[in-house]
């Protein structure tokens, strides 16, 4: 009973600003603060912003049992609709990409446009081998699992331009932000399966990937948008991380589009 009623709660969110709807999903271990600041603030004059945090994450809690994507996409909806959105585009990175993608799969009618970073369509052995390299990292020593994902979400570019002092404060921010309670998003990150949605998207879509991302590469962004009907693919420099290490490259790639969309709706 428990685990049911979690599956249907409402997600804590961010919510801002007037307008049309934008709902914006973080990463795997992030929140909706820490990915999306930036965006929220740039958007909310002209889109109601809605930014939910996904279970252990923010105020939203643990799920009880493993995460289910389907029921978590129809959690996502619903916390759009109880901000007052009934239609509105939408954006996720990496995890939250996967999640947008079952979100626009499973309620077409609800989504304006789609901008998915770093998504992927199935979880292969070597994301999976990764993911659990997480997990484990994560439960014996977070320090380490910092140092990892910093050497594998940023870019090369990102990481050339660091002194000592610069890895060691990256790092420290890092350890700060792992917390136990995203083992259900790694968790969930193991076992993606959206072949059987992929199809069903109906809402203009931009796939992005970066070109350094070691930890989903972009191959897997290429089979996403071949997958999705009405979908562009577009790559630019950066590492996994992209959000973070050059926010005003991503942030300005979303907004062009997002703006684009709405702007052709209403004409």
């Amino acid at each position: 009973m428990e685990a049911a009623l979690a599956s249907r709660a409402l997600l804590d969110h961010v919510v801002a600003g007037s307008g049309p709807g934008l709902v914006l999903i973080h990463g795997t271990g992030a929140d909706a603060t820490s990915n999306w600041g930036a965006l929220i603030d740039g958007m909310r004059d002209r889109y109601t912003v809605v930014a939910p945090n996904l279970p252990g994450a923010g105020a939203t809690p643990v799920d009880p049992a493993p995460i289910d994507l389907d029921s978590l996409a129809d959690r996502v909806a619903a916390t759009a609709r109880s901000a007052g959105l009934e239609r509105f585009h939408l954006v996720g990175h990496s995890v939250g990409a996967v999640v947008a993608t079952a979100v626009a799969a499973r309620h077409p009618n609800a989504v304006t446009s789609l901008v998915l970073h770093a998504g992927w369509v199935r979880t292969s052995p070597r994301e999976a081998f990764m993911f659990d390299l997480w997990a484990r990292l994560l439960q014996t020593d977070p320090a380490l699992l910092a140092r990892q994902l910093i050497l594998t979400a940023m870019g090369p570019g990102f990481l050339g331009a660091l002194d000592d002092a610069q890895f060691t404060e990256m790092a420290a921010g890092f350890t700060a932000m792992l917390d136990q309670r995203i083992l259900g998003q790694i968790e969930l990150d193991t076992r993606i399966d959206l072949c059987g949605a992929v199809g069903r998207i109906t809402a203009p879509t931009l796939v992005l990937a970066s070109a350094d991302d070691r930890i989903i590469p972009p191959h897997h962004q290429r089979e996403l948008a071949a997958a999705i009907h009405q979908a562009d693919y577009l790559q630019v420099p950066g590492g996994h991380g992209l959000p973070f290490e050059d926010p005003a490259r991503f942030f300005s790639i979303i907004t062009e589009y997002v703006d684009k969309r709405q702007a052709q709706g209403q004409a």
